[in-house]
């Protein structure tokens, strides 16, 4: 096999097309082209580049008496590593958007759409991971998506945000197995206005076990103004109205509206 047959050969097997092999030699894919049809050959420096992209060794890129590829290392080939880094090898778009590529897919990721080890864009992907939308194990975004999650609205094993939602939630909402936030939800509930089977309020509290200035529980409700076990009646709302009304202070008052229309 000639040196452009073996160029063209590992390219295909590596999932490159001649435009992202161009990028990642620093050539025109007019180039590439030649060297795939043994017109030219490619200089020194860009074989070496070539061999460690490929993991071949010169001689059999060079040799033409040599037909299968040499590995550069022992059973490199086989490994799962090798595998990975055959089909998650760096893309990206020569098109712009905001001076971003369209697309950049790597290691270090950025672009409008990233996927990478690291991943920075509009729409990002990765281990850790950070856009306007954001998935990842460690993701940082508006919309945020991961085992650790922070972000105006996101969801995770590890939640942190504006609205929060996962085992583990922090938030000014947060919805969660635990959950603590300004208005929280959840089997452990702990907040200014909380709701869950264990619910823990400063000012108001809802659930089978209730504690809270106002304390509303199924079977369990201890409130240090108010507290009511069972079915809250009606003839009740008035007066726990004028308790939040009393004692919530200024900067809460949308919280205390909210709560007050699920009284109602």
């Amino acid at each position: 096999m000639t040196l452009g047959e073996k160029l063209s050969k590992l390219r295909k097997e590596y999932n490159y097309t001649q435009e992202q092999l161009a990028d990642v030699l620093g050539v025109s894919r007019q180039a590439i082209s030649k060297w795939e049809s043994d017109i030219a050959y490619p200089e020194t420096d860009k074989l070496i580049k070539m061999g460690k992209l490929f993991e071949c060794t010169m001689d059999y890129l060079l040799n033409e008496d040599i037909a299968e590829k040499q590995s550069t290392g022992p059973f490199e080939k086989e490994s799962f590593w090798n595998i990975f880094k055959q089909q998650f090898h760096e893309r990206k778009s020569t098109k712009t958007v905001c001076g971003m590529p369209l697309y950049h897919i790597g290691k270090d990721a950025h672009g409008f759409f990233a996927i990478g080890m690291k991943a920075r864009g509009v729409f990002s992907i990765g281990l850790m991971s950070r856009g306007i939308v954001s998935l990842g194990l460690l993701s940082m975004g508006v919309f945020s998506f991961g085992v650790l999650a922070l972000g105006l609205i996101c969801a995770g094993i590890f939640s942190l945000g504006l609205l929060a939602v996962g085992s583990v939630a922090l938030g000014l909402f947060a919805a969660g197995a635990i959950s603590i936030g300004v208005i929280s939800f959840g089997a452990l509930s702990v907040g200014c206005f909380s709701t869950g089977a264990l619910a823990v309020g400063k000012y108001a509290a809802v659930g089978d076990h209730a504690y809270g200035m106002i304390a509303i529980g199924k079977s369990a409700a201890e409130g240090s103004v108010y507290s009511h076990i069972g079915d809250f009646a009606k003839a009740d709302i008035p007066r726990a109205v004028a308790w939040l009304d009393a004692h919530v202070p200024a900067w809460l008052g949308w919280a205390k509206a909210i709560f007050k229309f699920f009284l109602w």
